[in-house]
């Protein structure tokens, strides 16, 4: 299939955002930055040639009802040139009997021989990685190419992030707009939720109160916490594959590089001294811009959450190392 010839997609290039797979999770992310305006132009890349004609002219039939936006697509990587950003959602899902060592694996074999592909056909491109386990496979994207730090990294915990608000806004009845906290560390089971800076218009959590109780007990912190976790187990279970918020969460990320927006997000990028932190990516609290990944924000941490941070560090760095990387 070859791709879509509109002279509109040269002129927005600069604005131009490539999605690599239209699974699930490329599709609603494809159509997340369609409804929110957050590209001028989208490519979708896809080796299936089929699912990337029928996802191509599904997003365009709404064009009528939605921002401006030139979507293109095609089973050759071609269709990826001139990209600002490059999306990586393609990669292997786990099957019956397959360790999550086994997928690691594929997928890190996956990014190691198609970032430098990707950047050639867009050497000025940020490249994110959204495939799982993301921060293992955006050390492996980021190794892959000699590229200036940052112009490489992963999504992170900015969607484990959203879940976090998301419980404690409900728990404290409040709009999750006015909640503010993160998740850091590794996107998986060892991230580590940083209650001690958590606040809710402008209120510590752990002042908040409701009736004169204490609102975020011990007990409550735990269970946000294991929820956070859990989400994403809880929704493959029922419906196969969580797609919707990532597609939202990853088109925010989008917008804050296109924008030079200086954005802080907990996405995942290869640590070079935060925390005393080097060689492994992780997320923590970073600036975005059209750069990529920024500068690290040291956020003051409580001693466990220090500790927890260090041995999710250490969790991916067995990983890392398991596969030869």
């Amino acid at each position: 299939m070859a791709p879509v010839d509109n002279a509109d997609v040269a002129q927005q290039r600069g604005n131009k955002v490539s999605i690599v797979g239209v699974g699930s999770v490329g599709t609603a992310i494809a159509y997340a930055c369609l409804i929110r305006g957050s590209a001028k132009a989208l490519a979708l890349y896809d080796t299936n040639a089929k699912k990337v004609r029928a996802e191509v002219l599904d997003l365009n039939h709404g064009s009528q009802f939605v921002p401006n936006c030139v979507v293109t697509g095609s089973d050759s990587i071609d269709v990826t040139a001139g990209s600002a950003i490059v999306v990586v959602t393609a990669g292997a899902k786990q099957k019956p009997g397959q360790s999550r060592l086994d997928l690691a694996a594929t997928n890190v074999a996956m990014a190691t021989a198609l970032t430098p592909q990707l950047l050639e056909q867009s050497p000025d491109a940020v490249v994110i990685f959204v495939t799982n386990p993301v921060d293992v496979v955006t050390y492996a994207g980021a190794r892959s190419v000699d590229v200036e730090p940052g112009r490489v990294f992963g999504s992170g915990t900015v969607l484990d992030s959203s879940r976090f608000r998301y419980l404690i806004g409900r728990r404290a009845n409040v709009d999750v707009g006015n909640v503010h906290g993160f998740i850091v560390g590794e996107h998986g089971d060892s991230e580590i939720p940083l209650w001690s800076s958590v606040s809710i218009g402008g209120v510590p959590a752990g002042e908040w109160r409701s009736g004169g109780e204490q609102v975020f007990d011990e007990a409550t912190r735990r269970s946000i916490g294991e929820g956070v976790v859990n989400a994403a187990y809880e929704i493959i279970e029922g419906k196969g594959a969580t797609d919707l918020a990532i597609g939202l969460s990853t088109a925010r990320i989008i917008e804050a590089v296109l924008g030079d927006q200086n954005r802080v997000l907990p996405i995942s990028s290869v640590q070079t001294g935060a925390y005393e932190l080097t060689d492994v990516a992780l997320s923590l609290p970073t600036l975005v811009s059209r750069a990529g990944a920024g500068p690290v924000l040291e956020v003051p941490l409580a001693v466990n959450e220090l500790l927890g941070l260090q041995g999710s560090a250490n969790t991916l760095r067995q990983a890392r190392d398991s596969l030869g990387l």
